[in-house]
């Protein structure tokens, strides 16, 4: 059912339960697992020309980082990737790329006002991927994650 599973990450805190989520969707089915973090063109253009550069590597090792930490997750062998431009747009095409059969990734939660003017990485993944898209909450403080024990399998 799922042979390729791509794990989208920012190496924010809201993508660590994502990233568990999926490992354990990969080891269930034998998976192969491909971790993917975008350069977002967008805040490398915004910057100045002359921090330009800085600017990429900087997000360019924040997203080596990142991707560290999903295979620190599993035991399993992990395909990674970093890629520059637009990040829906970019794990879309990835996802195409690999002939995934799903793309999981965390979602900040945001609500009301705050949600339309920001807009949603997440959002637009779920709209436009071409694979069935987990979107991953991260929990409140305190509250037990019941999807990830032995005892939900």
């Amino acid at each position: 059912m799922f042979d390729t599973i791509v794990i989208a990450t920012d190496g924010s805190a809201s993508v660590r339960r994502a990233v568990s989520v999926a490992v354990d969707l990969a080891e269930r089915f034998d998976a192969s697992v491909h971790a993917l973090y975008v350069v977002d063109a967008g805040d490398v253009e915004t910057a100045p020309d002359r921090l330009r550069d800085e600017m990429r590597d900087a997000l360019t090792e924040r997203g080596e980082e990142a991707l560290a930490e999903v295979e620190a997750a599993t035991d399993r062998e992990v395909t990674v990737a970093v890629r520059e431009g637009r990040p829906a747009a970019e794990i879309s095409n990835y996802a195409r790329e690999v002939d995934a059969d799903a793309v999981a990734m965390g979602t900040r939660g945001r609500h009301g006002e705050n949600r339309f003017l920001i807009g949603s990485v997440a959002e637009r993944v779920v709209r436009t991927c071409p694979v069935p898209v987990l979107t991953v909450r991260q929990l409140e403080e305190g509250t037990t994650d019941s999807l990830l024990s032995d005892e939900a399998a």
